[in-house]
Order: C-alpha cells, then structure tokens, then sequence
C-alpha cells in the first residue's frame, strides 16, 4: 500500500471527485488502508496514537466531564444522564470512548447528528438515505444508539465508503483520517470537538493553520474554546493533586 501513496495523493491533491476515488482506491477506505496512508502523510500512526492517548488521557477527560463540567452546565448534565440510561450495565473501553465523545459534542454544543447519523441495526448500507447525510464524514450508527450498535458504517460526501465497521474507535479514527486523507476540512458544527480530539488525542499540533472551513470573520490559529477545555483540565488535574 505504501507504493501507491503517490498516486492516490495525487488523485487526491487533482480534485478527482469521491466516486472516482471510492472506485480506484477502495482499500484507503478500509482500517489498514487509512492507517498507512494517514501515517505517511501526517508521521502519525493513527489508531496506536489514539489507544495510547485513552489509556493516559481518557478516563481523566470523562471524569472532568462527568463531574466538573456537569456541576457547571445545565446541557452537560442532561447529556451525562441521558448517556447513563442509554449505556445501562455496560462497561469496558469502547463504552467509555463513546461517553467521552458524546460529552465533548455536549460540552461545545455542537451538533451530534452532524457526526453520527443513526440508522436500524438491519439497515443496509444501500438501504441508508444518504441525502439527509452531511457531506462531511459522518459515521452511520446501525442501531438506536452508540451503545447499542454493533455495526457501524463510513460515509464521505453523501456517499457509503465503508459498511463494516464493527467497533467504535475504528469508526472514529476512519472518520478523522478522513479529514486528512482527502484535505477535508472541519465542519464549523464540529469545529471544536474535531479539533480537540485531533490536537488531545491525535497528537497533531500545528503551530499555524486550522482544518476547520473558513469563514469571513479572522481565523485564529488554536480555537479558543479548546484551548480552554485544556487549560480547565490541566487545573482540574492540578487541584486533584494538591
């Protein structure tokens, strides 16, 4: 797969519309396919970046916004007890990761049905209405829930690109390799979290530049309520140890 690196970026790079690259490139789309290439052109390995950054950073994020965060906004804490009645007895990694990203899009107020698109747990990925799809990548949740689906499926500019994903943090990790593979740049609804999980997460920092979409107003270099969410934490963390 490192051999066509090149000519996928430059299918990429030349604007090739979706259809084209679904059609010549198929396995960019698969977990393997992703982590190369995103990998060769960021000098981050995608999913192992990910699984380490849970291990030391996510049970401390969820703690903060289950308790903190909760105390102070009223939106967090429904969010906090809705998830609690949604998630039951389950337990495990995964279940914390799908807290931890429902709490994220509660805690910056953005709109989780421009992330997950929630469909029947039967549904067929040529069953999916993908016009009511964001063109931006969505992952298609098959079931009433995060917690309740076992398959999950890709979509890319209103288009299916993979339909078996059958757990969550590949999901998440095939959604914001996405964003880099094929110069996708952040939804203004999702601004904020994509771009915490990208820097927190993701370990991809850059001193300039942003991938959210550009607007008329002046364009920061380091979205403002990120920074803030990091700054509170690491005084959380602080105070915790006094």
């Amino acid at each position: 797969m490192n051999c066509t690196y090149y000519s996928q970026r430059k299918a990429i790079n030349s604007g090739a519309d979706m259809q084209t690259i679904i059609e010549e490139w198929p396995f960019l789309f698969q977990p393997i396919g992703m982590i190369v290439h995103f990998e060769e052109l960021t000098g981050v390995p995608l999913k192992e970046t990910f699984l380490t950054s849970l291990e030391k950073k996510g049970k401390r994020l969820l703690d903060f916004l289950k308790n903190t965060c909760a105390d102070k906004s009223k939106r967090v804490l429904e969010a906090v007890i809705k998830l609690r009645m949604q998630r039951g007895q389950l337990k495990g990694c995964s279940k914390d990761v799908k807290d931890m990203m429902l709490l994220l899009l509660s805690y910056f107020d953005e709109k989780e049905e421009t992330l997950f698109h929630y469909v029947d747990e039967t549904c067929l990925a040529k069953e999916v209405h993908v016009e009511s799809l964001s063109v931006t990548p969505c992952i298609i949740v098959c079931g009433s829930s995060c917690f309740a689906s076992r398959l999950f499926m890709l979509s890319i500019d209103q288009k299916v690109v993979n339909d078996q994903i059958t757990d969550f943090i590949s999901a998440i990790c095939l959604m914001l390799g996405s964003y880099y593979c094929l110069n996708i740049h952040y939804p203004l609804e999702l601004g904020s979290t994509l771009e915490f999980l990208q820097r927190c997460f993701f370990n991809i920092n850059p001193e300039k530049g942003t991938k959210v979409e550009k607007t008329k107003k002046k364009t920061l270099h380091v979205n403002p309520r990120v920074l803030t969410l990091i700054a509170d934490l690491s005084d959380h963390e602080w105070r915790q140890t006094v």
